[in-house]
């Protein structure tokens, strides 16, 4: 497993924005058609949001790759 962690500048980020941000993929429309395939989940549960707010401390996972925010 791949981990990965973003620095959030910030008091959150959207989810899409996060997957672009970290490079997984080209831009937050793709980020959008990721979480709305289900294979996105935050803090261990499959979200379907796809501007749920992320917040420092929590974790994002897609496939292999694993994302904590700080």
């Amino acid at each position: 497993m791949q981990t990965l962690t973003f620095q959030l500048d910030r008091d959150h980020v959207e989810l899409n924005q996060l997957l672009k941000l970290v490079g997984l993929c080209d831009s937050g429309g793709a980020g959008k058609m990721l979480v709305a395939s289900g294979e996105v989940y935050v803090d261990g549960q499959q979200e379907l949001r796809k501007t749920c707010k992320i917040h420092a401390g929590q974790t994002v996972s897609l496939g292999d790759v694993e994302i904590h925010v700080a």
